[in-house]
C-alpha cells in the first residue's frame, strides 16, 4: 500500500520484485553517511560514486531473476486480468482447460481485446493530462491546508553531490483529476464513469507500450545525454542496466523528474479512478454498489492520499534516494501497480459480495487500525530523526541504542536506533500495519476465489524478504551493536510470534 507505492516490481536480488514506499527507511536515526567506492563509467575509466541504489557487478543470481523477471512479469499482469474477463476470475480454469485440451493458448488469445484507437486515444489524453498538471501547475494546496508541505522542496543529496529540486503537487493533481471526474459523472457526462473497466484490456496494451517506451528512452538517454554523468551506473550488463536502470535521476529540463512523475502520477492517481470506475460498473450490471465495493474504494483511496500528503517525505525514501531509473520502475508504475493493486475492485466486478454488517465492521476496523499502526510508526521514526531524539513519544521520552559504523572511506559514524513506541514493541511493526491494511481489502472480496488474495500473498512475501534483508544488511552495519538492539526488540513484525 501507499507504503509500498511504488510498489512496482523492484530489485531483481528480491526475486519476486520490491515494493518500494514511504515507509522504507533505514532504522537509522541520524543523518545518512554515503561512501565514496569506485565504479565504472562506459568507457571503463573508473570514477568515484556514492554507494548507491542497485548492484555495481552483477552476478549469476541477479541476471537471472532479472531475465526471469522481463520475461515473466508482463505474463503475470496478462494472466491475471485474462482470467477475470474470459474466466470469472478463475486462476486455475485456463490451465485445466488447456491441459485436458478444452482450450489453447492461441483460443484465449483470439478472445482478447486487442488495442483500439478509442483506448489510445484515452491513455494518451490521460497521460498527457497528468504531465501537464505535475509539470505547469504550481502546487497551490500548501497554502491553504494546515500541516500539508508542497511546493518547491528539496531532495536527498545523490552520489555526485547534487541536491534535486521537485515541484511537489501530486495532492493537487489528485484532488483536481478526480474533481474532473465527479464533474463529469454527475453534470457533464463526456463520457461513462465505466470508461476505464469498459477498455480494461485495451488500455492494459496502452499502459505496456508507455512502460518499455519510457524505459528504453531512460536507457538510451543515459548514454548519450544523461542529466548527471557522475549519477550514472553502469555494470556491463545490458539486462540488468536495462531493468535496474543506469541514470539515478533523469530529467527533461528543470522540473520534469522521471522518477517522480512515474512513481507517483499516472499510476497512483490512477488507482482511486480505477476502484471509481469498477464501482459504477457494478451500479450499472447489478443496480447497487455493495458494501464490499464501497470498502476497497475508501480503504485504498486512504493509502492512496496518504502518499499524496506525505510526497515530499517520500522525497527522503528509497525509490528517490537510492533507486535509479529503468524497467522497473517505469514499466512497473505503468503496468504493474495499477492493474494488480486493482484486482480486488475487479474481481467485485464479477462477483458481487454483500458482506453481512458485522463483517464489514470488522474489516474496516481491521484497515482502519492497520493504517493507524503504519502511519503512526512511520511518525514515530519521522520524529526521533528530525528531532535527534529530543521529543515525546507515547508522552515519554524516547529511549536509543546509541551505535557506531564505520563506513568504507574509513571514517567512524554515530548514530541511534530507536526502540520506544511502536519501534518498541517490534523492529517492522509499520510492516505489520501494512500488512493488516491490505489484508483488510482482500478479506472483503470473501474467500471464494484466490485472485483477490494474490496482494496479501505478494506483500507477505515481498515485506519478510525486505525484514530479513534489512537486518542482514544493519547487523552488517552495526555489528555488536545491533546484537544489542535485537535483545532489546526480539520479534520482527508480530510480538511473541516473529
Amino acid at each position: 500500500m501507499g507504503r509500498s507505492f511504488r510498489r512496482t516490481l523492484g530489485p531483481p536480488q528480491q526475486i519476486a520484485g520490491q515494493l518500494s514506499g514511504p515507509h522504507e527507511q533505514d532504522l537509522m536515526a541520524s543523518k545518512s553517511q554515503h561512501n565514496t567506492p569506485k565504479t565504472k563509467s562506459p568507457n571503463g575509466k573508473a570514477e568515484s560514486q556514492g554507494q548507491w541504489g542497485r548492484a555495481w557487478e552483477v552476478d549469476w543470481f541477479s541476471l537471472a531473476s532479472v531475465i526471469f523477471l522481463l520475461l515473466f512479469a508482463p505474463f503475470i499482469v496478462y494472466y491475471f486480468i485474462m482470467a477475470c474477463d474470459q474466466y470469472s476470475c478463475s486462476l486455475t480454469t485456463p490451465i485445466v482447460e488447456i491441459v485436458t485440451g478444452r482450450a489453447s493458448l492461441a483460443d484465449i488469445w483470439a478472445k482478447t481485446p486487442p488495442v483500439t484507437a478509442k483506448a489510445a486515444q484515452l491513455y494518451t489524453l490521460w497521460v498527457s493530462l497528468q504531465v501537464l498538471l505535475y509539470s505547469w501547475l504550481p502546487d497551490f494546496c500548501h497554502r491553504f491546508l494546515p500541516g500539508y508541505v508542497g511546493g518547491v522542496q528539496e531532495g536527498a543529496i545523490t552520489p555526485a553531490g547534487v541536491v534535486n529540486k521537485y515541484e511537489v503537487n501530486g495532492l493537487q493533481a489528485w484532488l483536481i483529476t478526480h474533481c474532473l471526474w465527479f464533474l463529469n459523472a454527475y453534470l457533464l457526462s463526456w463520457f461513462s464513469p465505466t470508461i476505464i473497466f469498459d477498455n480494461w484490456i485495451p488500455l492494459l496494451w496502452c499502459a505496456n507500450i508507455l512502460g518499455y517506451a519510457v524505459s528504453t528512452f531512460a536507457m538510451i538517454k543515459s548514454y548519450l545525454f544523461p542529466t548527471n554523468a557522475e549519477d550514472c551506473k553502469f555494470t556491463g550488463n545490458f539486462f540488468y542496466n536495462y531493468m535496474m536502470g543506469i541514470e539515478f535521476n533523469p530529467r527533461i529540463g528543470k522540473w520534469f523528474d522521471f522518477k517522480l512523475f512515474f512513481n507517483g502520477r499516472p499510476g497512483i492517481v490512477a488507482w482511486t479512478l480505477i476502484n471509481l470506475s469498477f464501482a459504477a460498473k457494478q451500479q450499472e450490471l447489478y443496480g447497487h454498489v455493495t458494501n464490499s465495493m464501497i470498502l476497497v474504494n475508501v480503504l485504498q483511496a486512504i493509502y492512496v492520499l496518504d502518499f499524496f500528503w506525505n510526497e515530499t517525505w517520500y522525497l527522503k525514501t528509497i525509490d528517490i534516494c537510492h533507486d535509479h531509473f529503468g524497467w522497473y520502475l517505469g514499466w512497473g508504475d505503468c503496468v504493474w501497480l495499477p492493474y494488480l493493486y486493482t484486482l480486488q475492485g475487479l474481481y467485485l466486478v464479477y462477483h458481487p459480495v454483500q458482506l453481512s454488517t458485522p463483517n464489514a465492521v470488522g474489516i474496516l476496523l481491521l484497515g482502519l487500525v492497520g493504517y493507524y499502526i503504519f502511519r503512526m510508526a512511520n511518525h514515530q521514526k519521522d520524529l526521533f530523526r528530525r528531532t535527534d531524539g529530543r521529543c515525546l513519544i507515547w508522552g515519554k521520552k524516547p529511549k536509543a541504542i546509541e551505535c557506531s559504523y564505520t563506513s568504507a572511506d574509513g571514517q567512524k559514524h554515530h548514530s541511534k536506533l530507536l526502540v520506544s513506541g511502536f519501534w518498541g514493541v517490534a523492529r517492522h511493526l509499520n510492516y505489520t500495519g501494512d500488512l493488516m491494511g491490505s489484508l483488510a481489502y482482500c478479506l472483503a472480496c470473501g474467500g471464494s476465489h484466490l485472485l483477490p488474495y494474490f496482494y496479501i500473498i505478494y506483500m507477505t512475501i515481498l515485506l519478510i524478504h525486505r525484514c530479513l534483508r534489512d537486518e542482514h544488511r544493519c547487523a552488517n552495519k552495526y555489528g555488536r551493536d545491533w546484537e544489542r538492539y535485537t535483545a532489546a526488540v526480539p520479534y520482527r513484525l508480530l510480538p511473541g510470534i516473529f
